[in-house]
């Protein structure tokens, strides 16, 4: 392949690992795409390709759907067992952030959302709400007709902001400060307090730190504070299997406010909050090395300063 070739397909490269990200929900899942569109592109007879960029989104579409139609994925996503993968703001395959509706189809909820819906309607939704592309273009990406294009985005629209908790945009200065006394209520035990912030209808799901099969999950304001509680909970035990004592950071992961437990330069565990009024709707509590896996090394390349709280 000429380096001409190549530096076409580079050009185009974030905006397509960004595409195949929102599809699958997964970093290492949008690379694999990613890298096949790459050897398909390679293999190309490339004078006969009018337009590189929409052959090349169409190529990974379509890689990304034949990975959410497969029985493996469906088995990992089945609803209610699975989680995204979270990344650090600033994260290149977080892609386009100028819009609302640009920033709200990377929040963590609708990544989770978008698992209830069928492939072409995660497709046509993320391609018009991310990227703005037309529905005549959605129609040749899909290989679907313009009307149906039309009618996947709107069901999808609907049924997302029918499950859509909260939602807005946010108030980074007050979500912060609402983190931030949660993390000083979970580390010093204040379980009331913990009540305290949470909505009525607060909801918290885990990977149980990583070592849980199904992920663990929580409906009320008081068996979420519990949970906190006890995972805040510095012991010997979490010190060995977190290779020391970790410190906590307050960052922000895709979009919404986040508890980062540190040890030296490793994420070794991460919780995403949904602030509402206020108050904490939601939780995510994430420690699978496979799941914050990019989250940790963008951490360690950028790094931060000093820690909210320490055990």
């Amino acid at each position: 392949m000429d380096m001409a070739a190549i530096d076409r397909f580079e050009a185009g490269r974030g905006r397509l690992a960004s595409l195949a990200y929102r599809l699958l929900g997964s970093a290492a899942d949008a690379e694999d795409a990613v890298q096949d569109a790459f050897l398909r592109w390679q293999a190309a007879d490339r004078q006969h390709i009018d337009v590189p960029e929409a052959w090349l989104t169409k190529v990974v579409t379509n890689l990304c759907l034949d990975r959410l139609r497969s029985a493996r994925a469906r088995h990992e996503r089945a609803v209610g067992e699975w989680l995204p993968e979270p990344l650090l703001d600033g994260d290149p395959m977080l892609g386009p952030a100028d819009t609302f509706e640009q920033r709200e189809s990377v929040s963590l909820a609708v990544l989770t959302l978008m698992e209830r819906l069928s492939p072409v309607e995660r497709a046509a939704y993320v391609l018009r709400e991310a990227f703005s592309y037309p529905h005549a273009e959605i129609a040749g990406i899909l290989d679907i007709t313009e009307s149906a294009s039309q009618q996947h985005v709107h069901r999808a629209r609907r049924r997302i902001a029918a499950e859509r908790r909260g939602g807005g945009e946010v108030d980074r200065a007050a979500a912060r400060r609402i983190v931030e006394e949660f993390l000083t209520a979970a580390v010093s035990g204040r379980t009331e307090q913990l009540v305290a912030l949470l909505t009525a209808d607060a909801t918290a799901v885990s990977d149980g730190a990583g070592l849980a099969k199904r992920l663990l999950r929580h409906r009320t304001p008081e068996r979420i504070a519990s949970s906190v509680r006890a995972g805040f909970r510095p012991t010997d035990a979490k010190r060995r299997m977190a290779g020391g004592s970790p410190a906590f950071h307050i960052a922000w992961v895709n979009g919404s406010p986040a508890v980062l437990a540190v040890v030296g330069d490793r994420v070794v565990g991460a919780v995403a909050f949904e602030v509402t009024d206020g108050k904490v709707a939601s939780l995510r509590g994430m420690a699978a090395a496979h799941r914050i896996a990019r989250l940790g090394e963008t951490w360690a390349r950028h790094g931060a300063g000093a820690p909210a709280a320490t055990w």
